[in-house]
């Protein structure tokens, strides 16, 4: 048994970025995850920790330290350090890396929360598309948690980070990254679902004069959306404009307007109903990502966007069934009043 348990440990040597104390401790809940050990099973003593792993004492000492800290092992007088019986549920601690609060993420951990029980603790972080805060928050966050569910940042940068999390405790969630055949992922994706929608469209949109696309350089906006404007507007002979932000009180008539964030989304609505004009008809507004509150406003703003509850009960089954996963949401096109 123990023979095993140094396999796992060093088997992160590949990872390169962990310490010897992160490896140790992600070994050991390795362990622990795959079964290995389990509750009630004596880990190796420190002595012999150093002569297998050559690990310096205060490493290992703190690492043990760690774990108890966790709960996931106890010192036992005489016995060393145990497994303790209530501890092996705990080890699946889930860590989940977002963009922001979106109203769509919230949908997403609202379901991914309830799918996956009172036994898992799940901790939220945020890198609000910071490729800075991004790696620096995978720092602070690997070997603590034994699964691992991210939304990527966009940058040729992130393949390499998140190759840093072992492929079994990763689950790569939102937007596409391709991480290799043995990386699981639930996905949407971005150009061709906009692409279709909008030649959906089309026969309404060309009763407008232009169709302005509001999209900010450098943010969190998928560039998929982007390219599929670009195309549809080319391919249609569409009269358009593509800004980086919307300005206040600036909405003009016979125009159709796409939006990503909310922000500009509700100014638009506001400004229409300032300046008297009716949406759906002087006005027509299409809006990325479904939410409750876009069913009803102003009589229904349409909408292209997956299905986050979804997504999110496949991330809670990768999390709970440990299965490999490569999943597609589909994005659907839902018209209302606006459009």
């Amino acid at each position: 048994m123990a023979k095993t348990i140094f396999t796992k440990i060093q088997e992160l040597e590949s990872l390169g970025r962990l310490s010897k104390h992160e490896q140790l401790v992600m070994g050991v809940i390795n362990a622990i995850d795959d079964r290995i050990i389990r509750s009630g099973n004596q880990l190796p003593s420190v002595n012999r920790m150093i002569q297998e792993l050559k690990f310096a004492r205060n490493t290992i000492v703190k690492a043990y330290s760690d774990l108890k800290d966790r709960g996931i092992v106890e010192e036992r007088k005489g016995q060393g350090f145990i497994i303790k019986s209530a501890s092996t549920d705990q080890t699946v601690r889930v860590a989940l890396l977002l963009y922001a609060f979106h109203p769509f993420q919230e949908i997403f951990y609202n379901t991914f929360r309830a799918g996956l029980g009172d036994n898992i603790q799940l901790d939220v972080f945020f890198h609000h598309n910071n490729l800075e805060v991004f790696e620096n928050t995978l720092n602070n966050i690997k070997g603590r948690y034994g699964m691992y569910v991210v939304a990527p940042i966009e940058n040729k940068k992130t393949k390499g980070m998140l190759l840093q999390i072992p492929q079994n405790k990763l689950l790569v969630v939102d937007r596409p990254l391709h991480m290799g055949s043995d990386y699981s992922f639930v996905v949407q994706e971005f150009e061709q679902p906009v692409y279709d929608a909008l030649e959906e469209l089309k026969d309404t949109i060309r009763k407008f004069r232009k169709m302005v696309l509001v999209f900010r350089s450098g943010s969190d906006f998928p560039m998929g959306i982007l390219k599929a404007f670009r195309r549809f507007v080319a391919d249609y002979k569409i009269k358009h404009e593509v800004v980086p932000d919307y300005i206040p009180a600036s909405v003009e008539s016979d125009t159709v307007y796409m939006t990503i964030g909310d922000t500009e989304l509700w100014q638009i609505l506001k400004d229409c109903v300032a300046s008297k004009l009716v949406i759906g008809k002087d006005v027509g507004i299409l809006s990325h990502n479904e939410s409750p509150v876009k069913e009803i406003v102003c009589g229904g703003i349409t909408t292209i966007s997956t299905d986050f509850r979804q997504m999110a009960q496949c991330a809670a089954e990768f999390v709970l069934n440990r299965t490999f996963s490569q999943r597609v949401i589909p994005s659907i096109l839902v018209r209302r009043n606006s459009l």
